[in-house]
């Protein structure tokens, strides 16, 4: 069993990764492996809406040189995510949100009933809505998502402040328990509970 843990933070081994790092060490008790992928610092183009990943082999991005290419198939692999970023302007940083537009809307058929999650670290408010932005990608994706006490929000400014976050910290590592125990049900459950029935798509616009 692997979780795919990616890093939305320029700073590679800051406070975000920190809370990933968490995560991994509860995963790895309950014999689950973490591969970590770092994007914060990368250049990684936007999602162009050109369609190209509908039709593509595989669904791939028409973009195939950058971080997006290589992550892709080890998400669709993986039994898990865990999407991590830090708080800007209570959103997401941008390279983030331009690697997750273009996984996810190539990626989402191939996430379905996986397990996912999100952690965030803030300096002092904004990161409840960081974990809302982030969760919605799995809630797109019909992504099964592990509870926890409370927001998987970590605070902490420079690098190792979120160690001094005792409840943060026991929040992640509620939710990477309940996200141990998701993923090994899940897998358990497979050769004999089909997944729940699908259905076409039905969309619905309100100009007439």
């Amino acid at each position: 069993m692997k979780v795919i843990a990616v890093n939305g933070s320029p700073r590679k081994d800051g406070n975000t990764a920190f809370a990933l790092r968490l995560a991994a060490e509860v995963l790895s008790r309950e014999g689950i492996e973490t591969e970590f992928v770092h994007v914060g610092g990368l250049q990684i183009h936007g999602c162009v809406g050109c369609g190209y990943c509908m039709t593509s082999e595989r669904n791939l991005c028409v973009f195939k040189d950058d971080i997006v290419a290589e992550a892709v198939p080890k998400m669709r692999e993986a039994d898990g995510i865990i999407l991590g970023a830090p708080t800007y302007y209570a959103g997401i940083p941008g390279t983030m949100k331009c690697f997750l537009d273009r996984v996810f809307y190539s990626s989402s058929a191939y996430f379905k009933f996986k397990v996912g999650t999100a952690v965030t670290a803030v300096r002092r408010a904004g990161g409840v809505d960081v974990v809302h932005q982030l969760m919605n990608y799995f809630n797109l994706s019909e992504t099964v998502t592990p509870p926890s006490q409370y927001w998987t929000v970590i605070y902490g400014m420079e690098k190792g402040d979120a160690i001094q976050d005792a409840e943060g910290a026991q929040t992640v590592l509620k939710n990477a328990r309940a996200m141990a125990w998701l993923i090994k049900i899940i897998n358990a459950s497979k050769a004999t509970i089909p997944p729940p029935e699908d259905e076409p798509h039905v969309y619905t616009h309100f100009i007439r």
